[in-house]
């Protein structure tokens, strides 16, 4: 569970459930800062002299806001659109790709109004029907640390399985997963849990679970017949990892149930990084081993207009001939999504 060492509530959201239980839970806490705004600005209140101090406050912050926009993002390839529930997470991933775009406002933030957020998910499953609509609900977050207070997943697991013509899907680095066992699913929502070999984790996924935990935690939701996944990224190619990824797909393998009630998705992603997230990177984690050098790498263009550094064509088709043949060789019921 994330416990912040502050929290800011936006103006004009002390009304809403989410934010009265957010306060009802830390407001006795002497190591918890409560700030009530009568505006929208949240950085100053946000502690550090650079970029690196206000980063790292910035991931000790809450914000409790309300999502205005109410325009969707598209969600390309995992699903057709973005859910936002929560924006930020706690991790301190130093890969992570949300530091082109949230660097300077590294916060955790959730939205109180998520009733509007799932009458507007419904709109857009009206306009797609008779076809199924998939919405992702971390694409640019980890809602499960903040989850026992917020309840924003429970409410939209709920949600999606009731309704026939939707599916729901996230995905997470972290463990507390007990409160979302016995809700009614229905088979509607996939869970997902994102891996990477204990030399990548210790490395650069910072304030993170264990391997170890996620695939415990994987292993609860497949006994609650939730449909389940993993998201094998990023991967890095580096001295011994085909024996490494090798390694965590056999410990996987032999810990999941064998009757599984749904094919247990794959989805794979190559390490890439951009420009903006590179220099913000080098300015938060200075020490950071991250393999950033432009020149091993090849410059393409993304789906949101921007450019991003991959690996190489060659080493992409030898990770994804690894890939395809362990999991083929290791698992039963299975789907590999796609490996990028």
């Amino acid at each position: 569970m994330f416990l912040p060492n502050r929290i800011i509530f936006q103006k004009d959201t002390q009304n809403y459930p989410i934010a009265k239980e957010i306060l009802a839970t830390f407001k006795d806490n002497p190591k918890v800062e409560i700030i009530n705004l009568t505006s929208n600005q949240v950085k100053k209140h946000i502690p550090g002299d650079d970029l690196s101090a206000q980063y790292k406050e910035g991931k000790k912050t809450l914000v409790v806001g309300i999502k205005t926009g109410l325009k969707f993002q598209s969600c390309k390839p995992s699903a057709h659109y973005q859910l936002p529930l929560v924006s930020g997470c706690m991790g301190q991933c130093e890969y992570c790709y949300l530091n082109t775009n949230m660097g300077d406002k590294s916060y955790v933030k959730v939205f109180a109004n998520i009733d509007d957020i799932l009458m507007q998910a419904e709109k857009y499953i009206n306009e797609r029907l008779p076809e199924i609509t998939i919405f992702e609900g971390a694409a640019t977050s980890d809602p499960i640390p903040v989850e026992p207070y917020t309840h924003s997943l429970e409410k939209a697991i709920t949600y999606f399985g009731d309704n026939e013509n939707a599916r729901f899907r996230f995905v997470t680095k972290y463990n507390d997963v007990d409160s979302l066992i016995n809700i009614k699913h229905n088979g509607h929502t996939e869970i997902r849990f994102s891996l990477n070999t204990s030399t990548i984790i210790n490395e650069y996924e910072n304030f993170t679970a264990s391997v170890d935990k996620r695939i415990e935690a994987s292993i609860k939701m497949a006994k609650a017949g939730y449909p389940i996944g993993f998201l094998i990224a990023p991967v890095f190619i580096y001295p011994n990892w085909k024996q490494e990824y090798h390694d965590l797909l056999v410990q996987l393998s032999r810990k999941l149930p064998k009757d599984l009630k749904y094919p247990v998705t794959f989805e794979i992603i190559s390490h890439r990084y951009t420009t903006a997230a590179k220099n913000i990177i080098s300015q938060v984690f200075p020490e950071s081993k991250l393999p950033m050098i432009d020149e091993d790498r090849k410059y393409k263009y993304g789906q949101f207009g921007y450019g991003k550094y991959v690996y190489p064509k060659e080493n992409l088709e030898e990770m994804k001939e690894f890939f395809i043949k362990e999991i083929e060789e290791l698992f039963e019921n299975k789907e590999v999504k796609y490996i990028i």
